[in-house]
C-alpha cells in the first residue's frame, strides 16, 4: 500500500496498492484506514488498525473481511482504562512499578509497533497467533485466535526490533542482532536464545525468512535537515543495507551481497521474501523499503515517507519519487 499522494483528499478513503506482478497502481476503498486511523502492521494480507478507542481492527483490503484482536485496554501493563478521563484514558504500569497516564490518541499512534500473525487470518480451520512489538518498553505481547486478552513473553523484552514466524516459532531479534526464538503453542511461552555475536553499526535489524535460511538485514539512516517556511525539519532518510544469513554451525551471521534471485519487502509489514523471477517487474536481489521509524509513517501527519528499492548488488537506491514520479 502506498502512502496518500500530496494532492489527494485527505477525507478520501480511496488507498492505492502497487502491485509488483504487473507493476500497476489499483485504488481500493478503504475506510478502516481513514485519516484517523493509524496502521501498525500487515502480515499474510491483512492490514493492522489503530483508530482512537481500544479496538484493534484486522482488515483485509482485498476481501474487505474484517476481525478484530484483543483491545489496547487488555494488555498485561495496562491497569485501568476511563473512557472518561479526557486525555489521560489509559493507567499504564512499567516494569519497574511505575506508573502513567496516556490519552487514547497517544496509544494509538505509540503504543504498537508492529504485529505479526503466524498465518493467514483467512484461514478459517487454522489457529493463527498474532504477537505485538510494544514500542516504548520494548515488551514482546502475543494472543492466538479467539483469545480476548494479550500477554507478554516475559524473557524476550528486549528483543524487540523485528519479528518473523519461521519454522514453527516467532523468532525476535535484539538492536545487537542476537535473537530470541519463542513458542508460544503451549501453556506458558518458551523461550531460548541464539547468541550470535554482536552486529556493530546500523540503526534498524530486521528479520526475513529466505527459503530455509534466516536473514538478518541491517538498515543504516543519515539526518538530513530542511529548511521551508522558516521552519527546521530533521527526516531522516535511508542510505544502505547490509544483509548476513545465520550459519547454524557456528551460530554467526556471515554476509551476503546477493538474495538468490529474491526480492525483500521490509518497514512496518511483516518482513517478506519472494522469488523475483515469479513477479516480471519484480527486481531481483533488491530490497523494497518503507519508513517505519519516524514520527511520519502514518498518514494524518506532514512529512516525507522514507520509501525506495534498495539494490545490494551496486548499492544503488531508487527513492520514492524516482519510483512513483
Amino acid at each position: 500500500m502506498l502512502p496518500r499522494g500530496t494532492n489527494q483528499d485527505p477525507q478520501s478513503n480511496l488507498r492505492s496498492f502497487l502491485t509488483i506482478s504487473d507493476d500497476k497502481i489499483h485504488r481500493i476503498n478503504l475506510p478502516e484506514d481513514s485519516n484517523n486511523h493509524r496502521r501498525c502492521g500487515s502480515s499474510h494480507g491483512w492490514l493492522v488498525i489503530l483508530d482512537q478507542t481500544p479496538k484493534i481492527s484486522i482488515v483485509n483490503p482485498i476481501t474487505q473481511s474484517k476481525q478484530y484482536l484483543p483491545p489496547l485496554s487488555s494488555f498485561p501493563n495496562v491497569t485501568n482504562f476511563a473512557p472518561n478521563d479526557t486525555g489521560r484514558e489509559y493507567t499504564i504500569k512499567t516494569s519497574d512499578d511505575d506508573v502513567y497516564t496516556c490519552s487514547c490518541k497517544e496509544m494509538r499512534d505509540s503504543f504498537i509497533k508492529k504485529v505479526i500473525f503466524s498465518s493467514s487470518p483467512s484461514n478459517e480451520d487454522v489457529d493463527y497467533y498474532a504477537l505485538a512489538i510494544l514500542n516504548q518498553t520494548g515488551d514482546l505481547a502475543f494472543c492466538k485466535k479467539g483469545d480476548q486478552s494479550w500477554k507478554f513473553i516475559d524473557d524476550a523484552n528486549l528483543y524487540c526490533e523485528d519479528v518473523v514466524y519461521y519454522k514453527d516459532c516467532f523468532y525476535a531479534v535484539s538492536k545487537h542482532g542476537t535473537i530470541a526464538t519463542c513458542d508460544v503453542s503451549g501453556r506458558l511461552p518458551s523461550v531460548s536464545f541464539i547468541e550470535t555475536q554482536r552486529q556493530i553499526g546500523g540503526d534498524m535489524q530486521y528479520l526475513v525468512s529466505l527459503k530455509d535460511e534466516l536473514l538478518l538485514v541491517t538498515r543504516y539512516t543519515e539526518l538530513e535537515f530542511n529548511m521551508d517556511h522558516n521552519k527546521l525539519d530533521i527526516v531522516y532518510k535511508t542510505s544502505e543495507f547490509q544483509v548476513y544469513k545465520l550459519v547454524s554451525n557456528g551460530l554467526k551471521w556471515e554476509g551476503v551481497s546477493e538474495l538468490d534471485g529474491h526480492a525483500l519487502f521490509l518497514g512496518e509489514n511483516s518482513s517478506m521474501a519472494f522469488c523475483a523471477y515469479d513477479f516480471p517487474c519484480c527486481k531481483r536481489d533488491c530490497i523494497y523499503f518503507t519508513d517505519d521509524y519516524s514520527e511520519w509513517n502514518y498518514d494524518g501527519a506532514n512529512g516525507n515517507h522514507d520509501l525506495g528499492v534498495y539494490n545490494l548488488g551496486n548499492g544503488i537506491y531508487i527513492n520514492q519519487m524516482q519510483l512513483f514520479g
